[in-house]
């Protein structure tokens, strides 16, 4: 955590969004898809519906005109235009702050909820996605046990200190998007390749 507070203290997610319903438009958008491929689709989505109001309004069928390019974009519509629905009717059209309120929305599980408290509300929260499950095993970060999402998340937040936590979900996201990549890690540009247990080579 130390090297990587050196080295990127200011992390930010690459998703782009101008508000934080934007933001978990994106999230929900980003499940078992690239954030490269939300930040191509996001611009026209944001720019024909920027908020909560005018997707609740919407058809489903037309936001999936511009959603179509993304993984699993038919169930994705319709969970935007339900949760659009919800916020409008139910919070004035903003996100709910709380945990427990954002997991009851359409589409929103513990990882999107655990993104929004961390980059939208500056919470201590530690998504899991498959980035940080992966990265977390091959540094030994989490005992082999860890074998869900949810147990990887706390053992990474026993360990790691509060207020570090949003940034080291970011921190080891991008560590495993960029150099301890699924199928061929680079190994030989990893900062940590001396005290690796996984000793993968390329």
């Amino acid at each position: 955590m130390e090297y990587f507070r050196q080295t990127n203290p200011d992390v930010k997610t690459e998703l782009n969004y101008g508000s934080d319903f934007q933001l978990l438009v994106a999230v929900m958008l980003s499940a078992q898809c690239t954030d490269k491929r939300v930040n191509q689709v996001t611009p026209a989505l944001f720019a024909a519906y920027p908020d909560a109001q005018s997707i609740a309004q919407a058809d489903v069928q037309e936001v999936l005109h511009y959603i179509k390019s993304v993984s699993y974009p038919n169930a994705k519509a319709r969970h935007l235009v339900k949760m659009a629905r919800i916020l409008y009717n139910d919070y004035a059209g903003d996100v709910p702050r709380s945990f427990a309120e954002l997991v009851k929305l359409p589409g929103v599980g513990r990882k999107t909820a655990n993104v929004m408290e961390a980059v939208a509300f500056g919470r201590a929260a530690m998504p899991v996605d498959t980035h940080v499950f992966r990265v977390a095993h091959r540094l030994g970060l989490v005992p082999k046990s860890a074998t869900t999402p949810l147990m990887v998340e706390k053992g990474l937040k026993k360990n790691i200190p509060p207020e570090m936590q949003a940034d080291a979900h970011h921190w080891l996201l991008l560590h495993g998007r960029y150099i301890c990549q699924s199928r061929k890690p680079k190994c030989g540009k990893c900062p940590f390749g001396e005290i690796c247990p996984s000793k993968i080579t390329e």
